[in-house]
């Protein structure tokens, strides 16, 4: 099909690069959605207009770390970029980046850089880039690359009248590649070139490592393809594992160049010596858990203050609210449903902070690249890619983007390995739920007088995490029969002191993304389950009082008896019937129903657990100044008269969700990387079991 006479421009770029936004700014509303032919793949076209009138289409490809497709929307950009009969093939490409991940992004505009299309590289978050300690000297950088390259901020527009302007009017200058295929592996090229009437190395050596996979091909193309590979001996992998070293190290040339680092960086004579030290076979790994007990014993050390603080203030708010408005459903859904909700994750900032100030640390000092290094010495032994550390070690902040980054794994198996064992990392929605149980089962005492009980509980929660993610990796080798085959390229930047501004930005941006994203949620449920709670079938509701006199014998005062009418009033809500439904089923592991609520709330989001025993004990309690932990430790196991939460069943509570799934996005993403329901679901279903035994089996021991 021939292309239309209006010029075409695709953006491209990495997921979460800003390639979105600029695709807004730049078309605004004149945009639309479909599918690419032939493939239910999403595509977003638009228009807009460069100053001197013309008009363009702009076509915003699928995001992608690399021209290598790990999926069907990652493949349509090579199909798009190295055919020119598409008929979306492009005039130009803006090739989008990240700059406060420059190297990272750079990858991939080298790789479109070699396919010889006009191109202009779009350095994005140049506000971010400045307050990390780095400045990019466009100019410079635009002449070693031979490209147009513009700073910009797609979020709020910044940049978009001078790319406009670029646009009209782009040079298709000849450019010296980056990566020289020629070298590689010559005679196959030629062969296809001659073949195929195509005239960029590149290209062509991209159809030999990508033949089998593109939509393009034809059968008779494609079997071609397959003899010039095998008479020429190409060898597809090891030929990739050059390419990707030669392209970062001309990356560190450009970097060397035009990327200055204001900070202060330690010389690589003493960087060496804290290497041999830091990745050492042994002395790297104990003073890596040396370095995770420091974390996990000042989050208990210096949050518990600011923590109690907060929990005081929630209590007295809820108090407040109760006794200043008129009686009724608004005040008592504010006072015991939505404000002991919203409480119940607020109470956790000062910890979220603590944690996202060590893990910036750790990477503004360049130690975390040494812990990805050492790590993938343990990930292939079970299978693992070396590229599965990444998405490990960012599973302890969110499963989410952790598993979205497996995208940089090649191999299919190793890639769905990785994505099946990243939950099992402790994310950062488990912490609230580790640390409120913690602090009602585990005294807060010293060993040695340096080493709190509380916090090395943390940390072997943590680990254990991390054992049942290896554990699992080496039990799905076994099943899945993959074999290593791919490597893991890094480079281990230059030690250098943190800025401290940067990880103060790092601790305000983390703990608000975590109120305010778990909120949402936290909102909605609290709602629902007040709702829930304080209504029933029936008349028991209203004459709850009566009931509860006609099943007492005794006489009891008047503050014993409205908590037995409240108490009976949740009982027969349907929250309440509904927790008394699934309870012999969690009865085995020291479950109550009001516990089986939470844990079928807290599938929303994990943190919500916590938020749900808040609102379920501001309702079932009449004593309004109780803080979150004192309602908790105050509950009495009836069938005992001791606490309900002792250490049997908080520890059984603490395993189940250290292996439960418990998160239904994090189920979402899992359906949207694999294509389907089946791994998803697989994963759910084991990870449930895995929890169910782990948690009976503890608490049997324990009891």
């Amino acid at each position: 099909m021939a292309k239309g006479d209006m010029r075409k421009v695709a953006l491209v770029g990495n997921p979460n690069s800003g390639k979105s936004s600029l695709f807004n700014h730049l078309t605004g509303l004149n945009q639309k959605i479909g599918n690419f032919p032939g493939v239910t793949v999403d595509k977003k076209t638009g228009f807009t207009s460069l100053p001197n009138g013309e008009k363009i289409e702009i076509i915003d490809l699928p995001g992608t770390y690399s021209i290598y497709p790990n999926s069907k929307d990652e493949r349509i950009v090579f199909d798009i970029l190295a055919n020119k009969s598409h008929n979306l093939h492009p005039d130009a490409v803006v090739v989008i980046v990240d700059a406060s991940n420059f190297k990272r992004n750079l990858l991939l505009f080298t790789q479109i850089h070699d396919l010889d299309i006009p191109v202009i590289l779009a350095l994005n978050m140049m506000d971010i880039v400045e307050k990390t300690g780095l400045s990019i000297d466009a100019a410079k950088l635009s002449e070693e690359l031979g490209v147009p390259v513009l700073p910009m901020k797609a979020r709020t527009g910044k940049g978009l009248d001078l790319l406009k302007e670029t646009l009209t009017a782009i040079p298709a200058t000849p450019r010296k590649p980056i990566f020289n295929a020629q070298n590689h592996a010559s005679e196959a090229i030629e062969a296809v070139k001659n073949s195929f009437d195509i005239t960029n190395d590149y290209v062509a050596y991209q159809l030999l490592q990508q033949h089998k996979i593109n939509q393009f091909i034809t059968e008779e193309d494609r079997q071609t393809l397959n003899k010039i590979e095998e008479n020429h001996g190409f060898a597809k992998d090891e030929l990739r594992r050059k390419e990707t070293l030669e392209r970062y190290a001309s990356i560190n040339e450009f970097i060397n160049g035009s990327v200055k680092e204001n900070f202060t960086v330690l010389p690589k004579r003493v960087t060496d010596t804290l290497d041999r030290i830091f990745t050492h076979k042994i002395w790297g790994y104990a003073i890596f858990l040396s370095i995770l007990f420091l974390i996990f014993q000042s989050i208990f050390a210096w949050a518990t203050v600011p923590m109690d603080f907060i929990d005081l203030i929630f209590s007295e708010l809820s108090v407040f609210v109760s006794n200043a408005l008129p009686d009724g459903l608004l005040t008592n859904l504010l006072a015991e449903g939505i404000i002991p909700g919203i409480g119940g994750i607020v109470i956790f900032i000062p910890q979220i902070a603590i944690l996202f100030a060590f893990i910036s640390i750790l990477e503004e000092t360049g130690y975390m690249s040494r812990v990805v290094f050492l790590m993938d010495k343990i990930m292939r032994k079970v299978g693992l890619n070396g590229k599965s550390v990444v998405p490990l070690i960012s599973g302890v902040a969110c499963a989410i983007p952790a598993i979205m980054a497996t995208r940089t794994i090649e191999n299919w198996k190793e890639r769905l390995i990785t994505i099946f064992v990243t939950p099992f990392m402790s994310c950062s929605a488990r912490l609230p739920v580790y640390t409120i149980l913690i602090a009602l089962i585990i005294p807060n005492k010293y060993v040695l007088g340096i080493f709190n009980l509380q916090g090395l509980a943390l940390m072997g929660l943590y680990l254990l995490g991390f054992l049942m993610a290896i554990i699992s990796a080496g039990i799905m080798k076994l099943i899945l029969k993959t074999k290593e085959r791919s490597f893991l390229v890094m480079e281990l930047p230059t030690y250098k002191a943190p800025r401290w501004a940067n990880v103060g930005l790092t601790m305000v941006e983390k703990s608000k993304t975590f109120v305010f994203e778990a909120g949402k949620i936290i909102l909605a449920i609290s709602i629902i389950l007040w709702v829930l709670a304080s209504y029933g079938p029936g008349d028991h509701q209203e004459n709850a009082r009566s009931y509860v006199l006609q099943q007492t014998e005794q006489r009891l005062s008047e503050e014993e008896l409205d908590n037995k009418v409240q108490s009976y009033k949740l009982e027969h809500s349907y929250a309440g019937i509904f927790g008394k439904t699934i309870e012999p089923v969690i009865r085995p592991l020291g479950y109550d129903w009001k516990i089986g609520i939470a844990l079928i709330t807290s599938f929303a989001a994990r943190e919500v657990f916590v938020s749900t025993m808040a609102t379920i004990y501001s309702i079932g309690d009449t004593d309004e100044e109780a803080t979150i932990k004192s309602r908790l430790r105050s509950e009495v196991n009836p069938e005992t008269g001791k606490a309900r939460y002792d250490l049997p069943t908080g520890m059984s509570l603490l395993v189940f969700y250290v292996f439960a799934m418990q998160c239904m996005s994090t189920l979402a993403v899992v359906y949207r990387e694999t294509k389907g329901w089946k791994w998803p679901m697989l994963q759910l279903i084991s990870m449930t079991g895995i929890a169910y035994l782990s948690a009976l089996l503890v608490y049997n021991l324990l009891s």
